[in-house]
């Protein structure tokens, strides 16, 4: 049997996303074969299109991270899942398509109240955010968290989810559009870093403490001054590098603040890793869900035909939120 797929031939700009057959993938042992409804679009995936982003060893180069959909097979080995459950799931590929092969321990049921649209906006996010602010940054109710990107995915992931783990939220944005949908989703303060040096900002609403965690997803000139407004014995998570992969460091600094500089990429991490973190969102986050306390951010949708626009808008920095395929 075949099915719709979408794959880079060759890599490039947007225009060489193509919707093309495929063979529909078997669930293995461990896995559950999912038809998929609506598969988010992400960073990761443009960086994959443009040939700087492989899949791991073993899997596919069809495109997609994350979806959501119904269970219509299962592998060997799975237990909790029959057919036909409603689930959203984290996957290493294969998600620009009508059915992805998911292990087990990365998928989780479709919160209720929530779409699968909205649902194919939960896995790539929160499995991120979970994993590099409160199992890396160990961000803790009380602790004041910087989010660069706050109108992102991930930025609107990580201010929603902090505030309602009782954390205070600074946010940067590049413009106001951006900064009222963070203040809507929790953030105390939201500062245009194309106006002002953020650190000051940041400096100054915490009267000169500084932030106790900083997600940062920008890199270059902004890690120095992140290290700046950071707080004594703070942490820095960084988990992408789009304003430049090369940094300065003033090392008496951080001895001085005695910080925390670290990062991490989800992507490679072994199923085993990533079925933990499933399992901390299913038992933490899960209940915010379900109570309405937390509600992913759906900017855009484009049917899986039209990838290559998803893809142009978030090239285009256009994006409040995140951007999904839905597939019929």
């Amino acid at each position: 049997m075949t099915m719709q797929c979408v794959r880079a031939e060759p890599f490039g700009g947007p225009e060489v996303l193509k919707v093309l057959e495929a063979p529909r993938p078997e669930p293995g042992e461990g896995e559950v074969l999912i038809r998929v409804e609506a598969a988010g679009v992400n960073r990761p995936d443009i960086v994959q299109r443009l040939g700087n982003y492989p899949p791991p060893p073993g899997v596919t180069d069809i495109l997609g991270l994350e979806v959501a959909g119904e269970v219509v097979a299962i592998g060997a080995a799975v237990d909790g899942f029959a057919v036909g459950d409603r689930v959203c799931a984290l996957v290493a590929g294969g998600g620009y398509a009508q059915y992805v092969a998911a292990p087990a321990v990365q998928v989780l049921p479709i919160p209720g109240g929530l779409s699968a649209v909205e649902a194919a906006a939960i896995p790539e996010t929160y499995f991120t955010v979970w994993a590099n602010v409160f199992l890396l940054g160990r961000l803790a109710a009380g602790e004041t968290l910087l989010v660069h990107g706050g109108a992102s995915g991930i930025g609107t992931t990580a201010i929603a989810l902090a505030a309602a783990m009782g954390a205070r939220v600074l946010a940067t944005v590049r413009d106001e559009r951006k900064a009222a949908l963070c203040r809507s989703l929790g953030a105390e303060v939201a500062i245009d870093y194309t106006t002002e040096n953020f650190a000051d900002r940041v400096l100054e609403t915490t009267g000169g403490k500084g932030v106790d965690v900083v997600l940062d997803m920008r890199g270059g000139p902004f890690f120095p001054e992140n290290l700046r407004c950071l707080a004594y014995r703070g942490r820095m998570v960084s988990i992408a590098s789009l304003a430049g992969r090369v940094a300065e460091l003033d090392i008496s600094l951080m001895m001085r603040k005695q910080a925390t500089i670290t990062g991490s990429t989800l992507r490679a991490r072994p199923v085993a890793e990533k079925g933990a973190i499933a399992a901390a969102l299913r038992e933490h986050v899960w209940p915010l869900f379900e109570r309405g306390a937390v509600r992913p951010v759906v900017d855009r949708t484009f049917p899986l035909a039209e990838a290559s626009e998803a893809h142009r808008l978030i090239e285009a920095n256009k994006v409040n939120g995140k951007v999904v395929l839905e597939l019929s």
